[in-house]
This record gives structure tokens, sequence and C-alpha cells, in this order.
């Protein structure tokens, strides 16, 4: 990050924190420059879970909701503008999960669904009209809905869990990053791979959408995918595999600017991540190259 950016996640920072401190009335969760200012440098949206229901920011959910069906109806809207309204509700309808399926399976459908788009037919003019719905827009990026929510609760059967931070694109929740705060006396990435393990057994249905898994702990970060093991969650070294680290800069600031920023977030969730199936599992993998994830990413091959 350039000395400019750096003095507005400075800034930034600084009222972050004063909005958590009048929210919540808490001393803030999250240390400066925080996690939530980082987004909201490469141009995310950031709401308190306290804004959910707020008029003005048109996030309306239930606990046990995990998908933002305004956001995504009119994310979707903006995106197809010639597919008719009635259309579109019967089409996100499809995107639930199947209740008979393992939580790989609903993610790699859901994943096909994203990346290729869906192809629907409608009547119009008493004809039958065959087109393909899109749920991102790939080319525009300004015509996506770039959301953050920190934290997200989430209920699911008997179980109830407070994420630390979930990205909302287009009101899907396409990133779950579990943080370990500084302030805790043994802060371990290990500790918050566990704490990601649980939430995936006990409330499934938020991962069903999921593209990138984050685990952090004070300034460290790795990332993962749903059948990642521990050993696989790895750091990213460089934020676009070209440029050294700038002095000073953290693992998880590199990879929330190298991961998340738009274009790259869609490209990487478009051509580097690849399902393996095979007879008994299915296995989700980001491919390591020639991004960053390895120590020597910025030599291409």
């Amino acid at each position: 990050m350039n000395p400019v950016q750096r003095r507005i996640a400075t800034v930034k920072a600084s009222t972050l924190a004063k909005k958590f401190s009048h929210s919540l009335n808490l001393t803030p969760l999250i240390a400066e420059p925080s996690i939530l200012t980082w987004f909201e440098v490469i141009g995310y949206t950031v709401l308190l879970q306290s804004d959910i229901g707020c008029a003005r920011y048109a996030v309306q959910r239930h606990h046990h909701e995990v998908v933002l069906r305004d956001r995504l109806f009119a994310a979707v809207q903006r995106i197809n503008p010639t597919i008719p309204l009635t259309a579109i509700a019967e089409t996100i309808s499809q995107l639930e999960g199947k209740e008979n399926c393992l939580l790989v399976e609903n993610n790699l459908r859901f994943h096909r669904l994203l990346t290729d788009g869906i192809d629907i037919a409608y009547y119009k003019d008493g004809q039958i009209v065959n087109a393909q719905l899109k749920l991102i827009d790939s080319l525009n990026l300004q015509n996506n809905d770039w959301l953050v929510i920190h934290p997200l609760t989430v209920v699911e059967g008997n179980y109830t869990h407070s994420l630390d931070v979930v990205l909302y694109i287009n009101g899907l929740p396409l990133a779950v990053i579990v943080w370990n705060h500084p302030k805790n006396q043994k802060p371990s990435l290990k500790e918050a791979y566990e704490r990601l393990q649980i939430y995936k057994q006990q409330i499934p249905t938020l991962f069903f959408y999921n593209a990138f898994l984050v685990i952090a702990s004070g300034s460290r970060a790795r990332v993962g995918t749903l059948t990642s093991n521990w050993q696989e969650f790895l750091p990213w070294r460089t934020i676009d595999g070209e440029d050294f680290p700038a002095q000073g800069q953290t693992e998880l600031e590199i990879m929330i600017q190298g991961i998340f920023d738009k274009r790259r977030f869609l490209e990487l969730i478009k051509y580097f991540l690849v399902f393996e199936e095979k007879k008994d599992y299915i296995s989700k993998n980001l491919l390591r190259y020639p991004f960053c994830t390895r120590q020597n990413c910025s030599h291409r091959g």
C-alpha cells in the first residue's frame, strides 16, 4: 500500500473505532488499522451487525438466513436488466442448498451457478425465451454489491454462532474470516482453524456459498477452502504476485488487498478454484501459482 493509501487507512480506522464505541458502547474489538478498514480502503461497504435492519442500509435478515435476499435480488436485477422480475425471483430460489446433499456437494453446485451463470427459460409475448442469468458482473465491477459485515450471528438448528467477518458479494456470503484478536494472551492460528471446523459442522448452510476461508490471529493470516486441512491453509505472500511487500505490511493486510481486491477476487473464484471429484469425496483447491501462497510466488514460470 502506498503512503497516501496508508494515511487514508489510518483516518478510516479512527472513524471506525468511534463508530464501534458509539454503536456498541464497548472498546473496539479490532486493532487499528483494522480488518474492516482495509476493506473500506479497497472499496467495500462495511457494516456492523447492529446496522442490519436499518432502512438506510437495505440489509434485512433473520439470524437463520445466510443470504441477503433483498440485496441479491437488486443486484441480479441490475446485472440482468432484460430478464423479467418474476423469472429472477424464481431463479434465486434455486440457489438454496439441497437437503440430501453433503456440504461440499452443495458448494460445488453453487460454484458452477456462480461462475457459469444459470440457464433459465421464461415466457415473453407468448413465446419461450431461453437466457442465462448472471449472479456476478465480471466486466463492470461497480455493478456488483460489495459488503462486509462484522460480526454476523447465524442460527442453525440448536446452534448459534457469531462470525467475526463475512464478505457478501451481491447478497451472497462468499468468504468468511475467523480472527483471533491480539488482546488474547496467546492468539493462535490453530485456534482460529479449529473454530472454523466447528462452524462448518454446526452452521453448514452459511458455507454452501463459500469461496474462500481465512483464518487470522493478530496480524498473521492464512487462506484455504472448504476442504483444506490445517497444513493447506497458507499465507498470501504478495498482493499481486509481482511486487514484494512494502516495509511494515502485515500478512493480514497483504491477504486482504491481495485476495479481496475486487477484480482479483472474481478472477480467483472463476479460474483458480478447482474441484476434484473422486469416487468417495470431493476436494476443493485454490491453485497456488501464479498467485501468492508460495514463498517464491513473485517469480512466475
